[in-house]
């Protein structure tokens, strides 16, 4: 598991990490919410844990931006600003908890363990991918969702797993195209959108829960949004 601490105390920063890999995660620190955009982006995260008061844009306007971005990832805020209209502002900014400082840190871990166990990004488990009720066995190239097994085509295959594997974050047609079809410029974005709707109809009709959204302007974004 993957974290990404923004704090700007150097002291607590450090004391967060060595927390975290003491305890088997793997913690990246960034003091200011332009770095931390910057690996957000960079990185695959399992957990933002972001404090309120930080360079740049701060915590709540970061906060923000990074659940438009990753919704299914959760994010942790700390602050030593413990009322009630505080957390609310935090909570309205998309925080999934909220811990007040001074902090031990077994709680914090505690929130940790909940928060990534609750997450929405993708688990593999042997040698599967599952989001949401849908499981992708890459042994055996087999999809389900619910009760019902899924026929797709090698390339609508290749393209779930790349979905699965990029729950939460936005692609770009350039980006699936370079990726799946490991296609050069001249490739044509067109059949992208027509493998996406073919995607779509084998995953999502019939289903509540939508899991293939189109993002106007910037492409695709998989997962489970509401």
């Amino acid at each position: 598991m993957k974290i990404l601490v923004v704090e700007d105390e150097t002291k607590v920063a450090s004391f967060i990490k060595k927390g975290l890999e003491e305890s088997q995660y793997e913690a990246d620190v960034a003091y200011d919410s332009v770095f931390a955009e910057k690996l957000a982006r960079q990185y695959k995260y399992d957990l933002f844990i972001l404090d309120v008061i930080i360079p740049g844009i701060g915590g709540l306007e970061l906060c923000k931006k990074l659940k438009m971005t990753f919704p299914g990832t959760p994010v942790l805020m700390l602050t030593a600003l413990g009322t009630t209209e505080d957390k609310l502002a935090g909570f309205d900014a998309g925080t999934n908890d909220y811990l007040v400082k001074p902090f031990e840190f077994r709680e914090l871990l505690a929130r940790v363990k909940v928060l990534v166990r609750s997450s929405d990004y993708p688990r593999e488990t042997a040698n599967k991918l599952f989001v949401a009720d849908l499981e992708l066995d890459l042994d055996r190239k087999a999809v389900r969702r619910g009760n019902s097994f899924i026929d797709l085509t090698a390339k609508e295959f290749s393209l779930l797993e790349y979905f699965m594997r990029n729950t939460g974050r936005v692609l770009s047609r350039n980006d699936i195209a370079e990726k799946v079809w490991d296609a050069s410029f001249e490739f044509s974005t067109n059949v992208v959108d027509v493998y996406v709707n073919f995607l779509r109809k084998k995953i999502d009709k019939g289903f509540d829960k939508k899991l293939i959204h189109t993002k106007v302007g910037f492409g695709y974004i998989f997962g489970d949004l509401s």
